[in-house]
């Protein structure tokens, strides 16, 4: 089977996993399944009996599901490619610390719920970018920055970051329960403003991504040889750091931190069309997108009696047991 015929045939199976994940999101209700024709009316009726199930309630999961799943996939094949490691993550560079540390610390001091509707994203917004330019400027020695430095500057950070973090946890007290939750990472109780807020900044950052693609396939063979080529290397790695940062930001930033998606996607999609940036970052997105939208759905029908579970647990409790086996290969192949 030729590449056209891989990526063709993926990207069918793929849209046809959308299709049946969606509509199975879209036809769940608390206590029973709605049918076609109920779905179709909450839709285009605005006045049906439904439509706050369809439209308010399920489709938002939907779209943020595809969105963020999207986000993080796209940021784990570039972080991938940057490293030129396949157990690279959106996280490597402690940007989940950072958006934790952000939403905890405006939970803990914005008193109204009201003001935390604005504020929690906000601040974990910020706390992400922050991170990414505070480990981007402690990696960098003179005019030069160095992966494995930056990688390590992102470990240290990330560290110190999660101490803070599990310090105002235990400082909570009554908003322990919300930090906690948050950090599990949940599609439940997202809004279409908050979808309006994060389509342009996801559409942006895997643009950017997509755009720099031939310049990712260069760099994957090492600096050296993508300025041979004519690469201007510094430029475009900071440029997908800062964008790559921005697109995990937008993810983590209304739905918490959901691990494990932009680790095991961009992997998988690597090894069934191959490694080339052009065309594996946007079906990353796709995949990703397919995989949080099935996990959340995954999470209504799983323990009804506890109601809708935080769909991070699922994607750890799948992308755990994957690291797990990318960690024994890596060992096999290397000889650690």
């Amino acid at each position: 089977m030729d590449k056209k015929t891989k990526v063709a045939l993926t990207v069918a199976v793929l849209v046809a996993a959308f299709a049946v994940f969606a509509y199975l999101e879209l036809i769940y209700a608390p206590l029973w399944w709605l049918s076609f024709e109920e779905v179709l009316t909450a839709i285009f009726v605005k006045n049906s009996t439904y439509r706050t199930i369809v439209v308010d309630i399920n489709a938002t999961r939907v779209v943020m599901g595809l969105l963020v799943g999207g986000a993080l996939a796209v940021s784990g094949a570039v972080m991938q490619a940057l490293f030129r490691n396949p157990m690279a993550s959106p996280y490597i560079l402690g940007l989940s610390s950072g958006a934790s540390l952000g939403a905890a610390t405006a939970m803990m001091f914005v008193a109204t719920s009201t003001a935390l509707m604005l504020t929690v994203p906000l601040f974990a917004f910020i706390a992400c970018m922050g991170t990414m330019l505070l480990v981007y400027r402690l990696a960098r020695v003179g005019n030069e920055t160095h992966m494995e430095t930056l990688l390590l500057a992102g470990i240290a950070v990330g560290a110190l970051l999660q101490a803070l973090v599990s310090l105002l946890t235990y400082m909570a007290g009554e908003k322990l329960a919300d930090i906690v939750f948050w950090g599990m990472g949940s599609l439940s109780g997202v809004r279409w403003t908050e979808i309006m807020i994060v389509i342009p900044l996801v559409a942006i950052g895997v643009s950017v991504a997509t755009y720099y693609s031939k310049e990712i396939n260069a760099m994957m063979m090492g600096d050296a040889h993508a300025m041979n080529l004519g690469v201007d290397v510094k430029k475009v790695r900071l440029t997908l750091l800062v964008f790559v940062s921005m697109l995990t930001a937008a993810a983590v930033c209304f739905v918490g931190t959901i691990g494990f998606v932009g680790l095991v996607i961009p992997h998988i999609m690597r090894i069934l069309i191959g490694p080339d940036n052009r065309t594996l970052i946007p079906i990353s997105f796709l995949a990703g997108g397919v995989f949080l939208v099935g996990c959340d759905y995954l999470a209504h029908i799983i323990a009804q009696s506890l109601g809708v579970l935080p769909v991070g647990i699922l994607t750890a409790l799948i992308g755990a047991p994957y690291f797990i086996y990318l960690l024994r290969r890596r060992k096999r192949e290397v000889g650690w």
